[in-house]
């Protein structure tokens, strides 16, 4: 086996330990992105005006999630085709710490750093 598998091998296992607990942290938001309640003989309005803060704020949160586990999923094809730890704009070798830091990533620093400008 030899060190670029072991490396893949280990991304795969972290892009999979972190959709595990992204598919989790779904199922417990789930809750809290329903509709507020707005019968007024339930709450008072500064409690449902809370709950519309905090609902507006899970849907935020959910959105966020989402585009993180779209981004796993695309790392782990990427593996899947043996296309992954490559820069998708230039082709060249992601650095090493970089995956590390962030398994998802698409984009080389150089290439990153040319798309902010």
């Amino acid at each position: 086996m030899s060190e670029e598998q072991i490396d893949i091998n280990y991304y795969r296992d972290k892009l999979t330990d972190l959709w595990q607990g992204l598919l989790k942290e779904n199922q417990t938001g789930k809750e809290a992105t329903k509709t507020v309640e707005l019968d007024q003989s339930k709450v008072g309005r500064l409690s449902r005006m809370d709950a519309i803060q905090s609902q507006a704020m899970a849907v935020e949160t959910k959105r966020r999630r989402e585009i993180k586990m779209h981004r796993v999923q695309s790392a782990i094809k990427r593996i899947e085709e043996d296309e992954f730890g490559s820069c998708t704009h230039c082709g060249l070798e992601i650095n090493p710490k970089r995956l590390e830091f962030d398994p998802t990533v698409l984009l080389c620093i150089d290439c990153a750093r040319s798309g902010e400008n």
